[in-house]
């Protein structure tokens, strides 16, 4: 019991330290991209701004209106953290280095991500604003629209690991020598990247927040820590989804040319590069690309991802079965 709160602790820490390099990397990367100074003053050259962030909301009044639902608009956040932190709780750092490998950790992970949803759309609901409801019914219409073509790029995978343990997954990898991307499932990698980047809510997939139409979306009427709450969310989102990204199509934790009695020590190393790499990607198509209408984000979830994950999965079987 012992151990597994310890590995909860470091887990959820790593997590959170995650969220605020996620942050940093966010803001540099929108300043280095637009050529503005960004944070500068906030220690050293602006790298402790997140935590500067955290302290001002913290500070701040948790005003609640009085229309509002009050159960659910309190409870609305906790689900998405929740959400968050228990799919990190399956992402292998090493062989051992993970709360639990479960034999189902890739069914656990796609199930416990739809409270996230739960969480966006009794916020939207239940803030008595019209806003703050479009951008709840948006964000529901987005995430179901998006959960499938995750799914079933991940299908992919399974087939050819044969496991859905997160463990077995970077194990076989390793025993073929090159990375899933590399081996058959650079599609499927590519549609889980862009169901993924929508399941965050980021641009060019942010419809449910969309400033220039509905303020702030269903975090309209939150301030203080349950803003708060939403804000590191998004960013502790995004990196355990590039986490889990690395664990599935680059290898995880293990890195070739390093002897692998080794890989207790560099794994949680190799594995945060990769993560990190994978949020660089991000944070440059966020600074590059235009939003999308909400026409065309459907049409692409439902005419393009969903059509082309099978087929991946329909030549992968055929090439497991062939082959």
């Amino acid at each position: 019991m012992t151990e597994v709160l310890i590995k909860v602790g470091l887990l959820a820490a790593v997590a959170l330290n995650g969220a605020i390099i996620f942050t940093i990397m966010d803001v540099k990367g929108a300043s280095w991209m637009q050529r503005r100074p960004g944070p500068l003053h906030v220690g050293l050259r602006g790298f402790i701004f997140p935590v500067a962030e955290i302290l001002k909301f913290v500070q701040k009044e948790d005003i609640i209106p009085t229309e509002v639902d009050r159960p659910v608009f309190k409870w609305a956040p906790a689900y998405v953290m929740v959400s968050c932190v228990a799919l990190f709780s399956i992402v292998p750092m090493s062989p051992t280095l993970v709360v639990a490998d479960l034999e189902l950790g890739i069914f656990f992970a796609l199930a416990i991500s739809s409270l996230g949803t739960i969480g966006v759309l009794t916020a939207g609901w239940s803030s008595a604003n019209k806003y703050s409801l479009m951008g709840g019914l948006r964000a529901a219409g987005q995430l179901i629209a998006y959960e499938l073509p995750l799914i079933l790029a991940v299908v992919g995978v399974v087939i050819q690991a044969e496991t859905m343990s997160l463990v077995g997954i970077v194990e076989k990898q390793i025993e073929w020598g090159v990375p899933f991307v590399v081996g058959g499932q650079i599609i499927g990698f590519l549609i889980f990247m862009v169901a993924a980047t929508a399941e965050m809510m980021r641009v060019p997939f942010d419809m449910p927040i969309g400033e220039s139409e509905l303020t702030m979306g269903f975090m309209t009427e939150y301030s203080g820590i349950r803003f708060l709450i939403f804000y590191i969310s998004e960013y502790m989102n995004m990196f355990i989804l590039c986490a889990i990204a690395s664990t599935l199509f680059l290898g995880g934790y293990h890195a070739p040319f390093l002897p692998t009695e080794w890989v207790n020590f560099y794994g949680p190393v190799v594995l945060l590069t990769k993560t990190a790499i994978l949020g660089f990607i991000l944070v440059a198509v966020r600074w590059s690309q235009p939003r999308f209408r909400e026409d065309q984000l459907q049409n692409l979830a439902w005419k393009i991802l969903i059509p082309v994950s099978l087929i991946n999965i329909l030549v992968t079987a055929v090439m497991k079965v062939g082959f």
